[in-house]
Parts: C-alpha cells; sequence; structure tokens
C-alpha cells in the first residue's frame, strides 16, 4: 500500500475523507474559482475581489490542496499571487502582447510550434489544474473552445512523421497531465511509432498543483514510453510540501529525469535568498534546477515583471554559492519569436592573443594561458551530416565559415542609396574566397 500524504488542509476542507483527499479527480471537481467560495478559505483584498468579480478576465481555478498552502493571514504570500488575480491584471503596459513568444507564427498546423530546428512544442490539450496568473499562453489557455480536436491531433502525428528532423518532442498545454490517462497514453504510443523521435519530454505543473494525480498506475505507464524526460514548475520555496516529495520519488523511481522551470516574478520570488533556498529544496528531492525565466510581456503580467538586472543579481548569488547543478539558466525568450536566450553575469573581462582575464563569483580575478601551439585545422573530424536547417545556422555559420556576415533584412538596398549599377559595382569584390556556398568545394566532404 502506498504511504497516505500527510496534508496541511484549509479549515474548509478538514472534514473531507482522506480518500476523497487523496484522489485527483476530486481535487479536479471541487477546484474553487469564485470570490465567494475562495473567500471560503482566504478573505480577499478589494484588489482581489474587484478581480474576481471582472468579466472576461483569464480564467481562475484553484485545487483545494495548492489553495490550502496559502497563509489566509498574509495578503502578499507568494503562493496566493501566483493563482489569486488581482486588479492589476487589467493594466495594460509597454510592449504587452498577446502572443509575446510568437508561438502561433512558428505553429505548421494547429497545437504544434516548430520554432527550433531537431524539436517541437506539441500542445496537447488547453486545461491546467490551477491556472497561473502570469501564464504565457493567456490566449488559449483555460478556454474550453480553443481545446484541440482528434483531427488536429492527427495532423500533428502526421507532420512530425514528414519531418525527420524532429528528434525531441515536448508535450505541453495546458498541461498534459491533466488529459484522461488513455488520451495521454496514445499521444504517447504514436508518438513512439516515429522513428526518429528519440525524446520525449512533458512540461506539468500537475505534481505541484495536484501532486495526488502521481500514482503508481501513471507512473507505470509513462515509464513504458522511455526515454522521457518531465520538467515541473515551482517558483517558491513553499510549494515545495511533503506530497510534492512523495511525487517527485514516484517519478524518479520510474526512472524519469526530473527539472525545474520557474518564473522571476516581482513579489513573489525577486530575492536572491529566496532562490537559493528554492534550489536547494528542489536538489533535495532529486529535480535539478533548469530554467529561470524573465516574465513573459503577456497580458495580465504587467506587475509580475522585474528589471532583467535583478535576474542578474540572482545569478551572481547563486553561482558559486551553491552546487553547480543547483543553477538555472536565467533565460529571456525573446519577444517576436526568437526562442530561449541565456543571460548572465560577466565573467570573461578581457583577453589577448594568449591570455584571458576571468573573475570568480567572490571579485578574485584571475588569467588562463592559451595554448600557443593549438592548430584548428586538426580539430576532431565528424563524419555525419554537418550543415544545420537552411536559415537557422546563426552565429554558428559564421564559425563554420559558411558567412562571413548576417544582415538585416533591406541592409543592401539601404546602402545603394537609389544609385545605378555602374562599372565600379562589381559583386565579385564582396564575395571571399573560401566562405560561404563559393567555398563548398573546398571543404572535406
Amino acid at each position: 500500500m502506498p504511504t497516505p500524504f500527510v496534508s496541511k488542509r484549509a479549515p474548509l476542507f478538514a472534514d473531507v475523507p482522506d480518500e476523497k483527499w487523496n484522489d485527483w479527480r476530486w481535487q479536479l471537481s471541487h477546484r474553487l474559482n469564485t470570490a465567494e467560495e475562495i473567500e471560503k478559505v482566504i478573505p480577499l483584498t478589494e484588489s482581489e475581489r474587484k478581480a474576481l468579480q471582472t468579466q472576461g478576465l483569464f480564467r481562475v481555478d484553484v485545487t483545494p490542496y495548492f489553495i490550502s498552502l496559502i497563509d489566509p493571514n498574509d495578503p502578499e504570500d507568494p503562493v496566493r499571487r501566483q493563482v489569486i488575480p488581482r486588479s492589476e491584471e487589467m493594466q495594460s503596459f509597454t510592449a504587452m502582447m498577446e502572443d509575446s513568444l510568437a508561438e502561433d507564427r512558428h505553429s505548421p498546423v494547429p497545437g504544434l510550434v516548430h520554432r527550433y530546428p531537431d524539436r517541437v512544442l506539441m500542445l496537447v490539450t488547453t486545461q491546467c489544474a490551477s491556472y497561473c496568473r502570469y501564464c504565457t499562453r493567456s490566449r488559449i489557455v483555460g478556454d474550453p473552445g480553443q481545446t484541440f480536436s482528434q483531427a488536429e491531433f492527427d495532423m500533428q502525428i502526421e507532420y512530425l512523421k514528414r519531418t525527420p528532423q524532429v528528434r525531441d518532442v515536448l508535450l505541453s498545454g495546458g498541461d498534459p497531465l491533466v488529459l484522461a490517462p488513455k488520451i495521454l497514453e496514445q499521444i504517447l504510443t504514436r508518438l513512439r511509432e516515429i522513428p526518429h523521435i528519440e525524446i520525449v519530454r512533458i512540461g506539468s505543473r500537475v505534481p505541484v498543483f495536484m501532486p495526488m494525480r502521481i500514482t503508481q498506475e501513471l507512473t507505470d505507464m509513462l515509464q513504458k514510453y522511455h526515454p522521457l524526460w518531465l520538467n515541473i514548475h515551482v517558483n517558491h520555496p513553499n510549494e515545495i510540501s511533503l506530497e510534492l516529495e512523495q511525487a517527485c520519488d514516484r517519478l524518479t523511481k520510474a526512472g524519469i529525469p526530473l527539472g525545474n522551470q520557474s518564473v522571476l516574478l516581482a513579489g513573489v520570488n525577486d530575492n536572491v535568498h529566496i532562490q537559493r533556498e528554492l534550489v536547494h529544496k528542489l536538489v533535495r528531492i532529486r529535480v535539478r534546477p533548469y530554467y529561470l525565466y524573465q516574465c513573459d510581456l503577456v497580458e495580465g503580467a504587467g506587475h509580475f515583471r522585474t528589471p532583467v538586472a535583478k535576474g542578474i543579481e540572482i545569478m551572481e548569488g547563486l553561482r558559486g554559492h551553491t552546487s553547480g547543478y543547483a543553477v538555472p539558466q536565467y533565460i529571456i525568450d525573446a519577444p517576436g519569436g526568437g526562442g530561449k536566450i541565456p543571460v548572465m553575469p560577466n565573467y570573461l573581462l578581457s583577453m589577448s592573443d594568449h591570455k584571458v582575464v576571468l573573475r570568480n563569483y567572490e571579485g578574485y580575478v584571475t588569467t588562463y594561458e592559451e595554448p600557443t601551439d593549438y592548430v584548428p585545422e586538426k580539430a576532431a573530424k565528424f563524419k555525419g551530416i554537418k550543415r544545420p536547417e537552411p536559415g537557422q545556422a546563426g552565429i554558428h555559420g559564421m564559425l563554420e565559415g559558411d558567412v562571413m556576415s548576417i544582415k538585416p533584412e533591406g541592409f543592401d538596398q539601404i546602402h545603394d542609396r537609389g544609385g545605378i549599377q555602374h562599372r565600379l559595382k562589381d559583386e565579385k569584390k564582396w564575395v571571399p574566397l573560401g566562405i560561404g556556398d563559393g567555398g563548398d568545394a573546398n571543404k572535406e566532404k
């Protein structure tokens, strides 16, 4: 028999029998979403009450388990701020967008986002166990009318079958673990039938919002589809309960590596001491910190945003001050669809032709003497595919010698100044030998 959960419960749920409380279906069907229901657990502020009574606001749903983690006497409780709306959500801000990451622009078929060369994001549902107030997909998440149909699932699978460069599929949404078990298994089965898909990942906050969903039955099913990876989403140490620890233990015992993605949120976790406690608690339950995201430019999230300098300050207080595997990457998901960009403090201070100057987390400055006899042409040879997907080589393409520059759109036309094509404008002048298409003949096959 599994060990029973020892749960913190709000007084409202004191008389709920254990078998119901520990049933994830009961948790889903008893979520709180109105001012009247939520006020039975925590006294609402005027800002919260106004937001909850506003039509058209992003969906509110909180599981009984998760709302029980809130200190009802603290209006600034970090768990509370993540799931209880405030009137600030209705305030617009500069650069606010509906789809700030341009996911829909990178969507070849409904529900599939193919931004990077070898991996895709597969949105399998628009529903979650509870709804984060800073949700980057609030344009579709929580809306039953946006749910993906079986026909759209089929389109996603067919796209993957005919796109052999895809080796990694991330299931997200919404939250894949709120799907009916048979539907989730159907998706995993169909993905595993595609030979070139090597890795399947799941992004889920269900273990945090509703850890009783992580049953032995679920983990037995998931481990049939290895290699399978799972990232959870914890933003504050107060979310790490005995129940979450037990849920993570079941997942790791099923051979599923666990990571954590958190979001830097003003008033919730924008403090290096909170972040250090968070990563320490995560690694104790065998969850490796993976990403710390800068808050996206989505509607309703303006009051959660911090300056990027705050994120760099936090990274400065983590790197060197704790174990390397406990330090996440600080990421800005580029507005407009540029993808994830890592940002970190500057540790490289200067360099010469044979030496680099570095500093450590304490401010200790040192030099590293570089080899003077290194021959780049003698680097290890790779026998496999050498060229990335056209148009996505980026800086790597310059290092590989494919191109010498990357130009903004219209760069040449602007600098032509509308002039005529005359005898001094010979295009051969600007084609370097051995670089670009003309140089491929000289490259090793």
